[in-house]
């Protein structure tokens, strides 16, 4: 999600706040970010975050939501949920701005923290793992969330510590590795998708 200031006029005040809070939260732990400062990032006072969102945990979950974007994965992952599951690693490649922030960003930095390891379970949970579960069918979800894991790992792996062997561009080896590693831990129920 970008957030240049040439976009900032153009966006309504709620979707500023968001925007706002996912870099916050993007480069703060949970516990480092506060409403005020997200507040002040957009020039609006704190009440009027309250009034848009209802808490920080609400906040977080919005910008968990809007940054991950889940519900687009699984929608593209209909028709060949291996292959576009696989390729979501790869999504992203490239230089990124200094106000662009990934997938894995937020999740990184507030992995620490008992309130947005919370937030961050009931999300991954609700919004990817019991939705691929349900196309996969019974069983469903172990295998589901075999397969957030793997692909959370590898983002970690690729992303935050940037192993060397795993950076390969999309549409190469390790994509195609990656492919038949989440066919095999879909089972059974993977291939009636």
């Amino acid at each position: 999600m970008l957030i240049g200031s040439a976009t900032k006029p153009a966006m309504a005040t709620r979707d500023r706040i968001l925007a706002a809070a996912i870099l916050r939260f993007s480069m703060h732990s949970y516990e480092e970010t506060g409403l005020r400062d997200i507040a002040a990032d957009v020039g609006v006072d704190v009440a009027y975050v309250h009034r848009c969102f209802g808490s920080k945990e609400r906040l977080f979950t919005e910008a968990v939501r809007a940054t991950i974007q889940a519900d687009r994965i699984l929608a593209d992952a209909a028709a060949d949920p291996a292959r576009v599951l696989a390729s979501q690693i790869f999504s992203r490649d490239g230089a990124r701005s200094p106000d662009e922030v990934g997938p894995l960003d937020i999740v990184i930095r507030s992995l620490s923290s008992p309130k947005a390891a919370s937030v961050l379970r009931a999300f991954i949970v609700e919004e990817f793992i019991a939705p691929l579960s349900g196309r996969l069918g019974q069983p469903g979800m172990q295998e589901a969330s075999m397969i957030a894991a793997f692909l959370v790992g590898i983002g970690i792996m690729r992303t935050v510590l940037q192993v060397a062997p795993l950076q390969e561009p999309q549409g190469g080896e390790l994509e195609r590795r990656m492919t038949e590693a989440i066919t095999c831990m879909m089972g059974e129920a993977g291939r009636h998708t």
